[in-house]
């Protein structure tokens, strides 16, 4: 990993954990250069990162001021897997494993995603709990050709951690669409749902660097338990 991409990493944990609180200065930039022991270009980088990413804001004669952000915010860009959103917003969540099996494409999932009928998946299903709670329901079909095993401790902790550092994958992008459903008799009955008929859900076709989608995704989340959001910065055309 890139020096300043450790640092990123390392003051966006420090912002979540309001070690750097919303409002306030982070260090300047020579201090950083001496916390970190490293170059004004790395520095600048890694700054510019979290300002991309929307935790600061530059302000000239000031610094970098740190900007409110919401706990419980699901980036509409990105390509983040559920674990990484947790570890790194402080999501205190459990992963139960409902279902872990073998089937084929069937013809609406071929329409979907362009696999053959018949090729073997993985279905995966899991469910998410916050405070006793289930909040999200995550629904996956994996390709095993690309995936060839997956058990149920994989599973449970991060398929995207095993994808990458066991598989030696990379997982390179993903087309998404976010849409508001009626809660059907299946989702009702896999997730902690109130009175509110609606769900979200975010469907994902997930592309490896070579362009092959490997990965389906349907997440379903409870409406009044999440935002979904994207940090936009003005470009004039």
């Amino acid at each position: 990993m890139n020096k300043f991409n450790e640092i990123f990493l390392d003051l966006e944990k420090k912002i979540l954990a309001k070690q750097y609180p919303p409002h306030t200065l982070l260090p300047s930039e020579n201090q950083l250069i001496k916390i970190y022991g490293v170059s004004r270009e790395t520095i600048r980088k890694a700054l510019q990162l979290l300002t991309t990413e929307g935790y600061i804001q530059k302000k000239q004669g000031k610094g970098s001021i740190v900007l409110e952000r919401s706990r419980f915010d699901f980036p509409i860009s990105g390509l983040t897997s559920y674990k990484e959103l947790q570890e790194t917003q402080n999501i205190p969540s459990e992963t139960i494993v409902q279902e872990l099996s073998e089937t084929k494409v069937d013809k609406e999932l071929s329409e979907i995603t362009g696999w053959k009928i018949g090729t073997p998946v993985w279905h995966l299903v899991r469910q998410r709990k916050i405070a006793g709670e289930v909040v999200i329901l995550d629904r996956d079909y994996l390709l095993k050709e690309v995936v060839p095993t997956l058990s149920i401790e994989q599973a449970k902790a991060s398929i995207y951690d095993y994808f990458e550092n066991e598989l030696g994958l990379t997982i390179a992008y993903a087309q998404k669409e976010i849409t508001v459903e009626p809660v059907t008799p299946e989702i009702h009955e896999a997730m902690t749902l109130k009175d509110d008929p609606y769900v979200v859900i975010v469907r994902g076709l997930v592309h490896l660097e070579d362009t092959r989608c490997f990965e389906y995704t349907e997440s379903i989340h409870r409406l009044d338990k999440f935002r979904f959001v994207e940090f936009a910065r003005r470009r004039k055309v």
